[in-house]
């Protein structure tokens, strides 16, 4: 049978990778301490899973429009008037079957072959996956703990070129939980507006962020640029990762090509996950997330202090997300061989940098904070144990 050189030219996610060899592990009666995936351990919120079982009584669930429900696209605008202070029409709310669909719509709106897109190196592998599979000449810009592994002006500048068309930037960052901080954000995309491109802005973990110094949210690019498409998901705030539930908010004149897309690449995201995803905006609901906001700033101290004391330093202090990317050049190792090591020897998951790019894959490891405070102190126990086994 043949292959399209697309599907052989994606790499395996390594991530996913060892989470499977950790599931093999786990079969043969090891206990493994999952580390490796950005999957919160709380679950959907209690009114959710409440309204998902409503749902659930045998009535029929039919097809949604393809840009989601009115109602739940009306929610998601409220969301951002209420925690950000920012208004927008629910006709710009597109709901979709994950943020991954997001993205996959987003990508076959706005890319032709040949196309070049800036996105920093590391990030999230699947985005710069989705972006060539539509052709996308994708350009991995280097970055350093000095920009905070993150695109900044400068970088853009310096690699923009006549055949950029647009950038896709993550912030907070999968995988180093570190933000763009908002005055560089607008500056950057101030900048590639004026260049007639567009600007693809990753918030999935957004309202993860901690906040800012006088104690505001961190604010959505949309406060700033209405012009940007902004991903977003039910996956991290809301715990709802394997509903396969997000969103995206796009100027009014992409909309009608997202929508044609939605109804010709899947009809509609799943109808009762976006009845039952409407309890994510009681102000109860909210509430609780918020306090396992709190939850997970305790973790990333447990982390932060854990690696710390056993010698693996962290180029920057992530402001976000549930990651830690850590440095591994003082191992003797490089950054796969010691996930290796790490899962055999210690029963430890974790995800090497090689996920993420390549400029600084080979000596940084990502660690999810996602898990259990035991969990955690646990696997950085067990690190320790293995640095001192040699």
């Amino acid at each position: 049978m043949h292959i399209s050189q697309r599907a052989q030219a994606i790499t395996p996610f390594l991530a996913m990778e060892f989470g499977k060899r950790a599931a093999l592990l786990e079969a043969t009666g090891r206990e493994v301490i999952r580390l490796n995936i950005g999957e919160p351990d709380f679950g959907a919120p209690p009114a959710v899973i409440a309204a998902m079982r409503a749902q659930m009584d045998g009535r029929a669930q039919a097809y949604t429009d393809a840009l989601g429900l009115p109602a739940l696209r009306a929610a998601i605008a409220g969301f951002y008037a209420t925690v950000h202070g920012v208004t927008i029409d629910p006709a710009q709310v597109v709901v979709t079957a994950g943020a991954s669909a997001a993205l996959l719509l987003v990508a076959a709106a706005l890319v032709d072959p040949g196309d070049r897109v800036l996105v920093a190196d590391p990030s999230y592998p699947c985005n710069r996956h989705f972006l060539a599979g539509f052709g996308a000449d994708v350009a991995l810009v280097p970055t350093t703990a000095a920009s905070r592994f993150q695109l900044d002006l400068p970088a853009v500048q310096q690699h923009w070129n006549g055949e950029t068309r647009g950038v896709l930037i993550a912030t907070p960052s999968n995988p180093t939980g570190t933000t763009v901080p908002p005055a560089e954000l607008a500056a950057l995309c101030d900048w590639v507006a004026l260049q007639g491109a567009w600007r693809v802005v990753d918030e999935i973990y957004l309202n993860l962020a901690d906040p800012l110094a006088d104690g505001r949210p961190m604010p959505t690019i949309l406060a700033h640029d209405a012009g940007a498409v902004v991903i977003n998901s039910f996956s991290k705030t809301f715990g709802m990762t394997g509903w396969r539930l997000g969103w995206c908010v796009a100027p009014p004149a992409l909309v009608p090509a997202l929508e044609r897309l939605a109804q010709n690449y899947y009809i509609c995201p799943s109808a009762p996950a976006q009845q039952a995803a409407l309890a994510c905006f009681t102000p109860e609901t909210l509430a609780l997330c918020a306090e396992r906001q709190q939850e997970l700033r305790a973790r990333r101290t447990i982390v932060l202090e854990g690696l710390a004391a056993i010698g693996l330093p962290v180029p920057v202090v992530p402001d976000g997300a549930f990651y830690v990317y850590f440095d591994i050049r003082g191992t003797g190792s490089n950054a796969v061989q010691f996930c290796e090591r790490a899962l055999q020897e210690a029963g430890v998951a974790l995800t090497p940098g090689a996920d993420f790019g390549v400029c600084s894959a080979d000596h940084h490891v990502r660690l999810s904070y996602a898990s259990s405070r035991d969990n955690l102190r646990e696997g950085l126990h067990r690190l320790e144990q293995l640095l001192q086994s040699g």
